[in-house]
């Protein structure tokens, strides 16, 4: 019974999807950790704030959103629209989530204590900004950009150009797959006065504003080997990640979106590519 609600507790906040922004949080650490003392202790304390934050954020869009999944056939067998758990439940997820987030931030050092609640206001905010812009996806995107930056604080770095350039390549790259995976639910948000980019724009434009996206998320990665001198390894790593976002948008089109989930899992792969490339350019080459 116990490792049933386990299961149920890890598919509610899409545990599996902690590879989209995690490899990037300690990307951050480590180009951070080229000046500072590294401590194992740091790399614990950075996944247990990464993890409980994505938990909490995603258990707080499962919760704000339980009406709307409800009627939308694609997400209508959720755990709280099917009943597998309670809204009470859910809030009390979130809220263990998010104290034990800032538990860990505190952990890590006091300027990641500080800014902890801030990070959860600008992860949450996602989950309600569809009822007020157009621009969810960005904002999305800029809930995930905080991770590489908060690696960076985590692990001891001082004012640098690198975070924020890592920051925004990731932003990039998670608003233009999000246009993606927006466009499966056109029609239903249009009905339910929900906004996006794909609602806004249509799904032809959409898929340009992606792919421009991805395209400026490559240039930021490779912009980044300007800043920190990481040579051919990291290049190699930068041309893997860009093979791979060039074949994701060419599995969805204007007139076929069968493969949106198919794309949006490949992302998955991104973020663990350009970590370990990263470290090795870093420290092996």
């Amino acid at each position: 019974m116990a490792t049933n609600r386990l299961v149920t507790y890890l598919s509610f906040v899409r545990f599996s999807h902690s590879v989209f922004a995690l490899p990037f949080a300690l990307t951050g650490a480590l180009l951070a950790w080229r000046e500072a003392p590294f401590y194992w202790s740091q790399v614990a304390w950075v996944v247990a704030a990464m993890i409980s934050a994505r938990s909490a954020a995603m258990g707080f869009n499962r919760l704000v959103d339980a009406r709307f999944d409800a009627r939308n056939p694609r997400t209508a067998m959720r755990e709280i629209p099917r009943g597998a758990l309670s809204r009470g439940e859910a809030t009390i997820f979130v809220v263990v989530s998010s104290a034990f987030f800032i538990f860990a931030s505190v952990q890590l050092n006091a300027v990641c204590g500080l800014l902890s609640p801030v990070a959860l206001t600008v992860v949450f905010w996602y989950s309600i900004a569809k009822r007020f812009t157009s621009y969810t996806q960005a904002f999305l995107g800029l809930a995930m950009a905080v991770a590489p930056v908060g690696g960076w604080l985590a692990a001891g770095g001082r004012w640098g150009w690198e975070p924020w350039l890592l920051g925004l390549a990731i932003g990039l790259w998670v608003g233009g797959f999000d246009i993606l995976y927006a466009c499966q639910d056109l029609e239903f948000d249009r009905a339910n006065g929900l906004n996006s980019i794909p609602v806004r724009f249509g799904i032809a434009q959409s898929l340009v504003i992606s792919r421009v996206m991805h395209g400026a998320t490559i240039v930021c990665m490779a912009a980044l080997a300007w800043l920190v001198p990481m040579g051919a390894i990291y290049l190699a790593g930068v041309g893997l990640v860009a093979v791979l976002l060039i074949y994701e948008q060419s599995l969805v089109s204007a007139h076929d979106l069968s493969q949106v989930k198919r794309a949006f899992d490949l992302n998955g792969w991104v973020g663990i590519l350009y970590f370990l490339t990263t470290g090795a350019a870093l420290y092996v080459g």
